[in-house]
């Protein structure tokens, strides 16, 4: 998420929840392109102007179809500037995180030889996954699930976390 800054942040702002530490500069037509990260953070700036107005750091946030994106990415940095706790990113849901922890990690199983029955009794246990017959188990319909959607995120589909869902 690109947002653009009028005058140049400092390299490192310490604050009270954590150190914002300059990650990359580089110089381009357009301006300055910077990236800041925190534990909490990874934001990346286009300084227009390279003279400083008084060290007071402005956004210019382009009213495109990302610009609700923007400012809340705007919003996040502003946060962690100023010491305020992040709200969750709602990009990602925790379930969703999950699930694609498991489905990089059962692409990687079977790209190393492992059946879905035996990276299933990995993830949840010998004993959960030998309770039912595998044909009709309802982790064996998980483990293709986790299979397909993996190949699926390595095919591409990754870009989709990157776009938040929209609503009418």
């Amino acid at each position: 998420m690109y947002v653009a800054a009028i005058s140049p942040a400092p390299p490192t702002i310490d604050d009270r929840a954590d150190t914002i530490v300059l990650d990359a500069a580089r110089p381009a037509d357009d301006g300055l392109h910077l990236r800041f990260r925190a534990s909490s953070l990874d934001s990346q700036l286009l300084v227009l102007d390279a003279a400083p107005r008084d060290g007071l750091l402005a956004a210019v946030v382009p009213l495109d179809a990302d610009g609700l994106d923007r400012i809340r990415e705007l919003e996040r940095l502003w946060r962690v500037l100023h010491g305020r706790a992040l709200p969750r990113d709602r990009a990602v849901s925790l379930q969703k995180r999950r699930d694609l922890r498991l489905m990089l990690r059962t692409v990687d199983g079977r790209g190393e030889g492992a059946t879905l029955r035996e990276i299933a009794e990995v993830f949840f246990g010998a004993g959960r996954v030998a309770s039912d017959p595998w044909k009709s188990s309802s982790l064996r319909d998980k483990m293709n699930r986790l299979f397909r959607e993996g190949q699926a995120m390595i095919a591409g589909g990754y870009r989709k976390l990157l776009r938040p869902r929209r609503r009418p």
